[in-house]
């Protein structure tokens, strides 16, 4: 009877343990798991990170990490099925829909910084960026001194045109700096031969060469003007559970081999809708990064070894 009545309290003690368990679900959890849903915030022209292809279907690369999220957060719930729900965003309004709830995760190229985590939270970072030049390969340009006495060129109103002017000063280049309207104006002036090179992130560069009628003529520099600048998908602050169900989600894709086979579609093969090739090969620090994932904000943090 001893041994009955310790069974009886053990089974009621586990009893009470598992209830706990469905008590202490907060946050976005819970309501994932109230209503069998997730929200995804896409961007409509983010390439190739969270963009539309000829299908109006949102896809990318920051768009397959997320699916990856979903997965894990449909095991972690032991769901037998999630459905995903998709929202459009802009750069206005991705934090505001994050912050009220309409979206649960953020899938694009949102950088990762000290202001915004004021906000909103990040996961590990998927990119690094970095304000660089385009050149004709031609011109043999390797490095930040090769443009001394040169005509470049960056778009004006940019954070990139500033870091230009300043390199510019602190390393006495005697750079003539051409300001473009936009950024096709200014790769026109390199393509036309009116500059020699065009200061601009990383990315969107490739995304011009991959562009142009022969993106064979062209190079992007290894130097840079900035430090690296994470890009992180974004969800919401203060709520640790979510964010540590997200933060092993994407540490294992990344870890494991995945987040680089991801990074090769892309970034180094044709991609829909046009079956452009960015041909950007994967940075040092992002390997760095892929092999001990971190949320940072600081720049500082991202070293190639």
């Amino acid at each position: 009877m001893k041994q009955l009545r310790i069974l009886g309290l053990a089974f009621a003690a586990a009893l009470c343990a598992s209830g706990l368990q469905a008590e202490e679900l907060t946050g976005t959890l819970k309501s994932i798991k109230e209503s069998g849903a997730i929200t995804l915030g896409y961007r409509d022209s983010s390439i190739p990170f969270s963009y539309l292809d000829d299908s109006q279907k949102p896809v990318g690369f920051a768009m397959d990490i997320c699916y990856g999220v979903v997965d894990a957060i449909k095991k972690e719930l032991k769901l037998d099925k999630l459905e995903v729900k998709l929202n459009p965003v802009t750069s206005s309004t991705r934090i505001p829909l994050l912050a009220n709830g309409t979206i649960d995760l953020e899938c694009g190229s949102t950088t990762n910084n000290a202001e915004r985590q004021k906000q909103i939270a990040f996961t590990n970072t998927h990119f690094l960026t970095a304000s660089r030049y385009v050149f004709k390969k031609a011109s043999n340009l390797k490095s930040i001194d090769d443009l001394k006495g040169k005509t470049v060129v960056s778009t004006a109103g940019t954070t990139n045109i500033k870091q230009l002017t300043e390199a510019n000063a602190a390393r006495n280049l005697g750079v003539t700096i051409i300001p473009a309207k936009d950024h096709a104006e200014a790769f026109l002036m390199v393509e036309t031969d009116r500059a020699v090179a065009f200061v601009m992130d990383d990315i969107l560069l490739a995304s011009l060469v991959a562009g142009s009628k022969d993106p064979s003529l062209y190079a992007i520099s290894t130097d840079a003007f900035s430090k690296p600048e994470p890009y992180g998908i974004m969800l919401r602050k203060d709520d640790p559970a979510f964010k540590k169900v997200v933060d092993a989600a994407t540490a294992a894709i990344y870890t494991s081999g995945e987040g680089l086979k991801l990074y090769d579609k892309w970034f180094m093969q044709k991609i829909p809708p046009k079956g452009l090739n960015l041909n950007t090969p994967i940075s040092p620090e992002l390997k760095v990064e892929f092999a001990k994932p971190s949320d940072s904000p600081d720049p500082d943090s991202y070293k190639a070894m």
